[in-house]
């Protein structure tokens, strides 16, 4: 977690530079080491990992740079040596693990590194990066859990908690834990301890509660000192799921707390919640995920979280028998507070009601600032859309109220903002507002988990620039601690199959390693004989699992965060996971083909009457679960390669080519053709490798053909993700092209010309005449068609890694030029560096950028006939001393690069359309 002191806030500003001015800073150097990153984190507070694993880029201005060796040393924090690695002949500085003594409970370390390049010369020693471990074994807990202890509403207005205590002496360094059933907002000496959201987070609590550690030392202060927490329902015991499900892991809500404080004479002292807090209730009357938050300000406790506070009519609390063997760190980014929206346009609807617009589907909450009399109810209620009339639509939120009311104390401007919800939302409707509705008084506040911005890409078309900003919004608004389907409805869960689907293009755009790998142990949690839930957290029941496509999120995300970052470590602890619901897939099979139990299918495919011509597009679910079979099971054996775990690869091998035996038997002709004829069973097939070899061109004329008969797709969640990319790999880029251009229903681009500013869960959530899909499922932000990106960056750009150096130690660059479009450019950061493509059609010439980070090389496409035709920065490559050309074929010269930028020019072929083969 991202818990700073103001020291290592400071830090982390020097060590997070832009790559650009970090080059700058370091021209005349040979080469220096940045971005020091532990367990993935800078200056992680609170780990639990007992080994963490360090990270450190080089950064150099110079071409080929490579590291050949390493130092790591790791300190106590003030204190003395506690590991070194000596001089390591190696070119790894991505996620290299300690190996150092037992590290302890609580304390802090730093670490630094240095390098030796490919000249043989060393760079200087890093600035120290630091870290915190957390609390590593139950016993290392002294507190106990706390109930209130009072009887509680049937509102359940949020409980506060309170403890004074004194510290006499000063105070070298002071650290808070803090979980809580439910979800809690801590302050020390009436200020807010940290700057995370909706903590503890939300994870399968039956096995795995989070807690956070933060920094609290600036907090405290020598003599008397107040704690005050407040509770809210949340995930644990609040409303969550379907048919007002609540108390689905407890009735009860619960603290935890712990203040670990160390004074400047070496001392120690500890602050628990015990038997000797109080407990009472405040201004937060209600509060829920769905239905949002009342807050009566003339019930607040003005000043109970400072010392001095009268409590003598406040309630004890009850200790509590909760579990504490199931505690884990938080390992994954808090949610934070992110962007903040001015209102666009405040205006009056058809109907009359007072409406703000925000210009962004976003979410998280509205500030609100306001002065009446006491008494005075403002209600706050948020919308996605307006309805065809301009009125104020909330329909498609189903049970969810999504509503807050704020009641006025009447002493001068009073300010409100949530603490136990959240909202999905554009337009803010106001009623019972004292006075006018002014701009000044209203701001929207963007919340997600705090995964850093990592990718970016623009094109040549100004629509398609716009879908990768509603791909971007959309991943925003729904990773928030889990990756939820919708943020606005009553559902707002972690649903697999979105998540698979999504995965790759989401790792594009932001960090996620955290984020999904603390999911990914959900995901095995909740897994049951192997089978995995619709969603994770699993609130909607035991028998909800083991769809084909949503449960393969278990072997697709685990394998797509290895491509991505590199990380092996993902792939052992999620092994058993993976290989269980393989197993279960067997288990459920019969002569290798799996055709029993319930599955989604390609939900939410277009579906029109289209039956009289033979040809609608609904595929076989079970065609579609044996073509998933295959898949994870194909995950599984890369898996076990990587692994060491050659038996294993071995039998799954045999097993995989029987599953592939078995789907050509009940589902493929003799000539390739599918008993679906659609473009979903063809995608899949195709992208699996389901068929025979010498079939596969013939069958991709038979998609494409299909894709010319309709002249736009017809797939839902399943089919969509991978349309263009089997196209675009077997030469019908137009095709391919043709798709991500359309402007009309059903396309990407559809709901980008009606305004959307995120992605539908419908290709036609808001129909031309712009009436709406149906209500019970109809959200307006919903990532799972975003996956198009992922198409967008790999294939178009052609921005990629290879499997031999995955983690972009080995790019691949291999643009796919199509369409319209006169250029596209992304950029990506990885552990390495910022790897950047970007290319342009310019005065009858087709010209490449790259940007290639130390300790990389990359293979780099370049479409042209032969390396004559190729220039570097308008000088042949033939002769050029650091690129290498590994020949041509199928239109491209293929050229092998160090780190460094490259700019390459070729005439533009009379054919430009080439083909995306691997």
């Amino acid at each position: 977690m991202q818990l700073y002191t103001p020291r290592l806030f400071a830090m982390k500003k020097i060590f997070l530079l832009p790559l650009g001015l970090a080059l700058s800073m370091c021209a005349t150097a040979q080469v220096a080491t940045g971005r020091l990153l532990t367990e993935n984190q800078p200056h992680p507070v609170g780990l639990d990992v007992r080994q963490p694993r360090f990270t450190w880029q080089l950064v150099s201005d110079k071409r080929n740079v490579l590291q050949t060796a390493y130092e790591l040393q790791v300190l106590e924090d003030g204190g003395g040596k506690v590991w070194s690695t000596g001089k390591i002949a190696s070119l790894q500085s991505v996620l290299v693990p300690y190996r150092g003594p037992a590290l302890e409970s609580g304390k802090a370390y730093r670490w630094q590194v240095r390098v030796w390049d490919n000249s043989g010369k060393a760079s200087a020693w890093s600035q120290p990066a630091l870290w915190q471990m957390g609390l590593l074994q139950p016993a290392d807990w002294k507190a106990q859990w706390i109930e209130p202890g009072f009887a509680e509403e049937p509102s359940r207005p949020s409980p506060l908690m309170r403890k004074e205590f004194s510290t006499g002496k000063k105070i070298a360094r002071a650290t808070a834990y803090i979980t809580a059933h439910g979800m809690y907002d801590a302050q020390i000496n009436g200020k807010r301890v940290g700057d995370a959201y909706l903590t503890p987070g939300w994870t399968a609590y039956q096995k795995r509660l989070q807690y956070q550690v933060y920094d609290v030392t600036s907090l405290l202060q020598q003599g008397r000192n107040a704690i005050g927490v407040s509770l809210g329902s949340g995930w644990y015991r609040g409303i969550i799921g379907f048919s007002n499900n609540s108390n689905v892991y407890g009735k009860d809500i619960a603290l935890l707390m712990q203040l670990d404080i160390r004074y400047a004479d070496g001392s120690t002292e500890t602050i628990v919640t015990d038997d000797t807090w109080k407990s009472s209730t405040g201004a937060i009357r209600y509060a829920e995920i769905y239905n949002g938050e009342k807050v009566d300000n003339r019930m607040a406790k003005e000043g109970w979280s400072l010392p001095g506070f009268k409590d003598a009519d406040w309630s004890g609390v009850k200790v509590g028998n909760h579990s504490k063997d199931v505690l884990v760190a938080t390992y994954n980014e808090p949610v934070r507070k992110k962007e903040v929206f001015a209102p666009q346009r405040i205006f009056t609807t058809p109907s009359g009601e007072k409406v703000i617009d925000f210009g962004q589907n976003l979410v998280g909450w509205v500030q609100l600032k306001a002065s009446g009399k006491s008494g005075d109810q403002i209600v706050l209620s948020h919308a996605e859309i307006l309805d065809k009339t301009g009125n104020f639509y909330t329909t498609n939120l189903r049970a969810a109220h999504a509503r807050d009311t704020f009641i006025l104390r009447g002493n001068g401007v009073e300010t409100y903002e949530p603490t136990f919800t959240w909202h999905g939302f554009r337009y803010l409707r106001v009623e019972g507002y004292p006075g006018e509705l002014k701009p000044e008084n209203f701001k929207a506040v963007v919340l997600y988990s705090d995964m850093a911005p990592t990718g970016t890409f623009t094109s040549s078309n100004s629509l398609v620039n716009q879908l990768q900003q509603n791909i971007q919004w959309g991943q925003k608004g729904n990773f928030l601690d889990v990756p939820t389907d919708c943020p606005q409805r009553d559902e707002r869960l972690g649903w697999t199959g979105d998540a698979q689907v999504f995965s790759r293009t989401a790792m594009f755009n932001m960090n996620v390693h955290p984020f999904f790998t603390k999911w990914l142990k959900d995901v095995e949690a909740d897994q049951v004989a192997g089978s995995v839930p619709f969603v994770v957290p699993n609130v909607i029941g035991a028998g909800a699992l083991g769809s084909a496509g949503w449960a393969d999120v278990a072997t697709v995300v685990p394998w797509n965060l290895y491509l991505h970052y590199g990380d092996t470590g993902v792939l052992a602890a999620q092994y058993n996971s993976m290989k269980a619901w393989v197993e279960f897939m067997r288990g459920k099979s019969k002569d290798n083909l799996w055709n029993t139990g319930f599955h989604f299918g390609d939900w939410l495919f277009y579906r029109p009457d289209d039956d009289n011509d033979g040809r609608a597009a609904v595929t076989d679910k079970y065609l579609i679960a044996q073509c998933f079979y295959a898949h994870s099971t194909q995950l599984l054996i890369n898996a076990a390669t990587v692994l060491g775990k050659q038996d294993e690869a071995a039998a799954y091998t045999s097993l995989l080519q029987n599953i592939k035996d078995a789907f050509r038997k009940e589902y493929m002709s003799a000539s390739g053709r599918l008993v679906s004829g659609t473009q979903t069973a063809y995608v899949l097939a195709l992208h699996f490798d389901m068929l025979p070899e010498e079939l596969r061109a013939a069958t991709a004329q038979r998609l494409a053909d299909n894709v010319k008969s309709y002249g736009h797709l017809t797939t839902g969640f399943l089919g969509t993700p991978y349309l263009c990319e089997v196209l675009s790999r077997f030469g019908f880029t137009d095709q391919a092209y043709n798709l991500l251009q359309r402007e009309q229903y059903p396309s990407w681009l559809y709901p980008v010309k009606m305004g959307a500013t995120t992605i539908w869960e419908r290709w036609d959530g808001q129909k031309p005449d712009s009436s709406f899909q149906t209500p019970g499922m109809n959200s307006f932000n919903h990532y799972a068609y975003g996956a198009i990106g992922d198409w967008m960056y790999r294939t178009m750009v052609g921005l990629d890694t290879y499997e031999d150096g995955p983690g972009y130690k080995h790019i691949r660059v291999k643009p796919l030029p199509g369409g319209s479009f006169t250029h596209a450019s992304a950029r990506m950061d990885t552990y390495y560096g910022t790897v950047a493509a970007g290319w342009k059609k310019e005065a009858g010439n087709f010209l490449l950028e790259v940007q290639v980070p130390a300790n990389t090389r990359a293979s780099v496409f370049v479409p042209a006939a032969t390396a004559g035709e190729v220039k570097e920065n308008g000088v042949m490559v033939t002769g050029a001393k650091d690129i290498e050309v590994r020949g041509s074929s199928n239109g491209y010269v293929e050229l092998q690069v160090g780190s460094g930028k490259y700019q390459f020019s070729a005439p533009l072929p009379a054919n430009a359309t080439t083909k995306a083969s691997n």
